[in-house]
């Protein structure tokens, strides 16, 4: 590999080569998921020692813009931390299926709370979070089983994960994911120089064989999704919560984090694996999916160590999230016939996956989905399907980027698919895949 001429890497120093690598990034000149020279190749190019390249190496690990991936070397991970320009996903003419945005149509008007809102500017050093959001939310999660007596308010499901792995990892610490599992936590933790283990999953979530085998002294965490799993749609039920609970259980100083991201409209009754964790846990529940993306909102419910440390760090930067916000929350929330829109959209978005998994099945082709808003269909190879599916008039996602170590899939988001469309898309698929091929189910 002429590195010079391909990335246009350069540096006399760590630093310097560590900056030039981000600015490929950032220029688009490395690729996400790029391979990077090996350190001794790099170091031989530029005529530096191999330390001083491995060095820059660590640096860019740190900053979460590559990983080391053994034998494979290093690559630029998928969704580096940076603002880097990327195409839409969808390119022209082709129905989305593809974003995972909720149905703008089943979201709630908001003007009717915004103008229920007192006016009055909000200052410093009011009460965090407001009493009205606080009472409903701790009402909510009682509800389910899930203690409420700490709780904080976050900008998002995202934001509240990064938060509680900050309070008590550190770079280098083992998480253990979902595989397949969202994207963003995967990126999330290769951003925070975190480890991610793989446990394999099912239709029920992780499988508990899975996660006593990867459970260790060195784990530092665990991220489960209770429901409405992205991208494959498993979802806890009764029997997979309380066998999780019981191995969890022998491991008292490993935090948990369970993304209930899709809360009321995830088609799935919640269920839960620390109602009666003392310690190291968190459930973040988001309001994202069910009121709206633009409402950058969770409540964040854990032991009150973790919730102390979640707040104690946030008064230090961003302070607050809007009150404004808390306050159109707390609103919707309050109002009946929100909470009648929220069941009616639950019931919209199972028939259409439903009516997606079934279309398929005609067609013999396995799909996942027990709940939320999409499908997970295993697929031979990921990228020929995503370009005739394209041509189809069709876009959906690519599975690589859920994966590590789970085999090829697709993802189609059905939050916005009509069901008399879904065997459009079914017989699109048909046609694109091999009939003949062995039907698996995900892991």
């Amino acid at each position: 590999m002429n590195v010079p001429l391909q990335y246009g890497i350069s540096g006399r120093s760590a630093s310097e080569v560590a900056t030039s690598v981000e600015r490929g990034i950032l220029e688009g000149r490395i690729p996400p998921g790029a391979p990077l020279p090996t350190v001794r190749a790099l170091a031989a190019a530029l005529r530096l020692s191999a330390a001083t390249v491995a060095a820059a190496y660590r640096t860019l690990r740190v900053r979460g813009l590559v990983a080391g991936e053994g034998r494979r070397g290093t690559r630029v991970v998928l969704r580096p931390p940076l603002v880097v320009r990327r195409p839409p996903v969808a390119p022209s003419g082709a129905r989305d299926l593809a974003e995972g945005n909720p149905d703008p149509a089943l979201l709630p008007d908001l003007r009717p709370a915004l103008r229920r809102l007192c006016g009055r500017p909000g200052l410093y050093g009011a009460v965090d979070p407001l009493p009205e959001l606080r009472g409903l939310a701790a009402r909510h999660l009682s509800a389910d089983g899930i203690p409420a007596g700490a709780l904080a308010i976050v900008g998002g499901a995202m934001d509240g994960i990064e938060r509680v792995l900050q309070a008590h990892l550190r770079p280098g610490d083992r998480v253990v994911v979902e595989d397949p599992g969202y994207a963003g936590v995967l990126d999330l933790l290769g951003a925070m120089g975190l480890v991610a283990e793989p446990v394999a999953i099912d239709d029920f979530g992780v499988r508990p064989d899975a996660l006593a085998a990867a459970l260790s002294p060195e784990t530092g965490a665990v991220v489960l999704t209770p429901r409405a799993q992205n991208p494959t749609g498993a979802a806890f039920d009764e029997a997979r919560a309380r066998a999780l609970r019981a191995i969890l259980d022998r491991h008292p100083d490993v935090l948990v984090i369970e993304d209930d991201h899709a809360g009321p409209v995830a088609g799935a009754p919640a269920y839960t694996v620390v109602h009666a964790r003392k310690r190291r846990w968190a459930i973040v529940r988001s309001v994202c999916k069910s009121l709206g993306p633009d409402l950058r909102l969770a409540v964040l419910a854990g032991d009150a160590t973790t919730v102390a440390r979640v707040e104690g760090r946030r008064s230090l930067g961003t302070g607050w999230v809007s009150h404004l916000l808390q306050a159109v929350v707390a609103s919707l929330w309050s109002d009946a016939a929100i909470e009648r829109r929220l069941r009616e959209a639950a019931d919209v978005y199972t028939r259409r996956r439903r009516a997606l998994v079934d279309a398929l099945a005609r067609h013999g082709i396995a799909a996942h989905a027990r709940s939320g808003l999409n499908v997970w269909v295993p697929v031979r190879e990921e990228a020929a399907t995503i370009a005739a599916m394209a041509a189809a008039g069709w876009a959906i996602r690519a599975g690589e980027p859920y994966r590590l170590q789970s085999p090829p899939a697709v993802r189609i988001t059905t939050s916005t698919l009509a069901v008399e469309d879904a065997p459009k898309v079914a017989s699109a698929l048909a046609q694109v895949l091999d009939p003949a091929r062995v039907r698996t189910p995900a892991a």
